[in-house]
């Protein structure tokens, strides 16, 4: 899958680029900083239970034409299109999201993400975890933390792959495993049907908003939105209706609302039922 040459310079506009820049260590890591900080994760396709595509037509249009996020199969699904056309070697992984509950559990591998290979390495690339989105490479080998324009992250090795932290405050937080093993397109599309459409999803009929900028994340987790800063509390604002959600997606994330009434209806009947966060 690659980009079409008609798509690609406005993809890079949004990302800060004149001309398509060269596939090294240094691109990758300023591509994946912009990534996050221009298109927003969202679900409100899985609130409002509207279909979500992933073939490239259908990605293009609603990131880079309708003013929209997505989650992780849409945003690291365009990304990896983007770093291929590009010319950088990467290959698709799952990961088993594992954050907020036991690190050995066995979620169903949902999560996609990109093994990057630059100068002999491979460097772990993901702009579609989030809130706690990874904000630069990760090399994959390296057991240190390491750095990024946000908190430091760390690889651990297990026997059934590889487990990623985050330093939140003083803690090594777990957010998802993930293995070698290679992906076929059924499986992407298996596991976004399931993340999607299956009743069991946590992200079904849930508004989850995430971005960052320099030095902060906002998040919005249905009513409840949040700006987070490293080494500072967190500022949390209840929000109180459907209009106020709709304003901060739109001053606070940046994003362009669906057109029709669904949206409106959806977030109403959340805040009818009393039951604006997961």
């Amino acid at each position: 899958m690659s980009v079409r040459l008609l798509e690609l310079p406005r993809y890079l506009h949004r990302l800060g680029f004149d001309a398509p820049p060269p596939p090294t260590l240094a691109t990758l890591a300023e591509l994946q900083r912009r990534h996050s900080a221009q298109f927003a994760f969202e679900t409100i396709a899985n609130l409002i239970r509207a279909p979500i595509a992933l073939d490239l037509d259908a990605l293009q249009r609603k990131l880079l034409h309708d003013g929209r996020g997505g989650y992780c199969y849409e945003l690291n699904g365009l990304f990896q299109a983007l770093l291929r056309e590009l010319g950088f070697q990467l290959r698709a992984v799952a990961g088993r999201v594992v954050m907020g509950g036991p690190e050995d559990a066995l979620n169903a591998r949902t999560h996609l993400v990109a093994l990057v290979r630059v100068d002999g390495a491979e460097y772990l690339a993901d702009v579609g975890f989030g809130g706690m989105v990874p904000t630069a490479p990760l090399r994959l080998e390296s057991r240190e933390p390491q750095a990024t324009p946000h908190e430091p992250y760390r690889l651990e090795l297990r026997e059934d792959g590889y487990l990623l932290r985050a330093r939140v405050g003083e803690q090594w937080r777990a957010l998802y495993v993930f293995d070698l093993q290679p992906l076929a397109p059924i499986d992407l599309e298996v596991g976004n049907w399931y993340v999607s459409a299956h009743p069991a999803s946590p992200f079904r009929d849930q508004l989850l908003v995430a971005r960052t900028g320099p030095g902060w994340r906002k998040t919005l987790n249905n009513a409840s939105f949040a700006v987070h800063r490293p080494g500072q509390d967190s500022v949390r604002r209840e929000l109180d209706g459907p209009q106020a959600v709709m304003a901060v997606l739109q001053q606070e994330f940046g994003l362009r609302l669906p057109p029709g009434p669904e949206l409106e209806l959806a977030l109403a009947r959340k805040f009818a039922a009393g039951a604006t966060r997961p």
